[in-house]
């Protein structure tokens, strides 16, 4: 099992960039497939972005496809989810999550719910 912790979250105006991080303890992070998923206020957990353990096979919502990055580095059991072109729509907390046992293609169509461990959250927020 691996825990997770998210940074990089802030306020930017629109059209703006951040770069989020996701640093995870433990031996085994480089088994893991990892996604990032956001939920704004009132809204349910959505789904972002996902990598597949070595780094292929992303996953991207349509809501921010051509505008978000997700990459990691397994030396540094770190994935990243760099974002671009931030829109006010983009205003959310974000979550970083693992899942050993899917594919990161299959992370952007199933419950969240079927994903373990979650971080803490990190809260970005787009002004207009």
């Amino acid at each position: 099992q691996v825990s997770l912790v998210e940074s990089g979250g802030g306020l930017v105006q629109t059209g703006g960039s951040l770069r989020l991080s996701c640093v995870a303890s433990g031996r085994t992070f480089g088994v893991y497939e990892m996604g990032w998923f956001r939920q704004a206020p009132g809204k349910e957990r959505e789904f972002v972005a996902s990598i597949g353990w070595a780094g292929g096979n992303p996953a991207y919502a349509d809501s921010v496809k051509g505008r978000f990055t997700i990459s990691r580095d397994n030396a540094k059991n770190t994935v990243y989810l760099q974002m671009n072109s931030l829109k006010p729509e983009d205003t959310a907390v974000y979550y970083c999550t693992a899942n050993r046992y899917t594919t990161a293609q299959e992370m952007a169509i199933m419950s969240p719910s079927g994903n373990d461990p979650w971080g803490q959250g990190t809260q970005v927020t787009v002004s207009s």
